[in-house]
C-alpha cells in the first residue's frame, strides 16, 4: 500500500513541477521576446523554485495512503510514469496560467492600482 502511495504522490509531484516550470520557462521567454525586458528575474526564478520545490514536497509526502489504492492493478514496469492524462492535464493548466499572466503583464497597469508615497517629490 505504501509503495503505491508513494508512486502516486511521485506522479503528483512531477506534474506540478512541469506545469509550474513550463509556465515559468514560456513566460520568461515571452517576456523577454514581447517586451524586450525579463519579467522574472534570476533570483525571482530561484525563489520560485525553493518554494515551489518545499510546498510541494512536504503537501505530497505527508498524504497517507487510502484503501482505494489496493483496488486497482499494479502499475507496469514499462508504463511511463507521465501518462498521456497526466500531459493534458500539465498542458491544460499550463496554457491556462500562461493565458491570465500574460494577461496581468500585458494590462495589469490599466486596472492594478499602483502603491504612491505621499512624501514622494
Amino acid at each position: 500500500m505504501w509503495g503505491r502511495n508513494i508512486y502516486d504522490s511521485i506522479r503528483k509531484f512531477i506534474q506540478f513541477q512541469l506545469t509550474v516550470n513550463i509556465v515559468a520557462v514560456i513566460i520568461t521567454l515571452v517576456g523577454a521576446g514581447l517586451l524586450k525586458q525579463e519579467v522574472l528575474a534570476p533570483i525571482q526564478m530561484l525563489w520560485i523554485n525553493l518554494i515551489m520545490d518545499t510546498l510541494a514536497s512536504l503537501a505530497l509526502a505527508t498524504e497517507p495512503p487510502n484503501d482505494d489504492i489496493l483496488e486497482r492493478k499494479p502499475i507496469s514496469r514499462s508504463e511511463h510514469i507521465v501518462t498521456r492524462r497526466m500531459m493534458k492535464h500539465i498542458l491544460g493548466q499550463a496554457a491556462l496560467q500562461i493565458a491570465v499572466l500574460l494577461f496581468l503583464i500585458m494590462d495589469g497597469e490599466n486596472f492594478i492600482p499602483e502603491y504612491h508615497d505621499s512624501y514622494d517629490a
